[in-house]
Parts: C-alpha cells; sequence; structure tokens
C-alpha cells in the first residue's frame, strides 16, 4: 500500500499508551460481525487486528461500545475461558446472560457452555 492515501493502521499505540481512536472502531466493527448464537474472546479480536497482546484494550474498546450506532454486540465477547467477565460493565448484572441466552447459549454460573462449541475465531472465519 506504499503511497496510498488510506493506508490502515491496526495496532498503533500513541507514545501516551493510549490506542489510536481508530482501534475502537476496528474493534466494533469486528464484534458486529460475530454472528448471533456465536462468541469470541477479547484475545481473538486483537489478535485478528494484529495486536496479539492487545486483550486488554479490546476490553477498554468494548466497555465504550455501549450507545454505539449501529449497536455493538458485546454481550458477544468472553474472556478466553468462555467466562462472562465483562458483564459488570452491563446495565444489570444478568443482562450479558440473559442476551446470550436469548441466542441459544447456555450459561452457567457465569461460565458459556461448551464454550468451544460456540467460539468464533475471526482470523478464521473472515
Amino acid at each position: 500500500m506504499k503511497g496510498s492515501k488510506h493506508k490502515q493502521s491496526l495496532n498503533k499505540i500513541l507514545p501516551s499508551g493510549k490506542p489510536e481512536n481508530d482501534f475502537f472502531n476496528q474493534v466494533w466493527e469486528l464484534v458486529r460481525q460475530i454472528p448471533k448464537g456465536r462468541v469470541t474472546s477479547y484475545g481473538a479480536i486483537a489478535a485478528a487486528l494484529g495486536a496479539k497482546s492487545g486483550a486488554r484494550m479490546v476490553g477498554w474498546a468494548m466497555n465504550s461500545s455501549f450507545g454505539q450506532n449501529p449497536v455493538v454486540p458485546a454481550h458477544r465477547v468472553v474472556n478466553r475461558m468462555g467466562q462472562l467477565t465483562g458483564k459488570i460493565h452491563f446495565p444489570t448484572p444478568t443482562q450479558m446472560q440473559e442476551q446470550l441466552e436469548k441466542e441459544n447459549i447456555k450459561v452457567i454460573n457465569d461460565q458459556i457452555v461448551n464454550f468451544e462449541k460456540h467460539f468464533w475465531d475471526p482470523l478464521k472465519e473472515l
């Protein structure tokens, strides 16, 4: 893409340690592609965007996703073990689980049942 006016940087971090504004938008666009009834992890999103060790930054992006238009299905992003670690950022403590269960994903004790079956890996799926 040398000389391209629209060269895209997927994992640029500013010297302050803050993510480039574009990173959050890229996370949200990727999360919008997760099919209903599937979930992915913070780390899988980071890896797909070229920021392999950026799972925590993906978490920050997810925390900032509420109120975005179009809607970002944040309930479909869990930790690498299939646990609903992000549920504390939803309006109610049970909302994340309720949204997953509406998509036929069973959750017991904040853990997705058959996580591997529901896991969507953007590096393989896109």
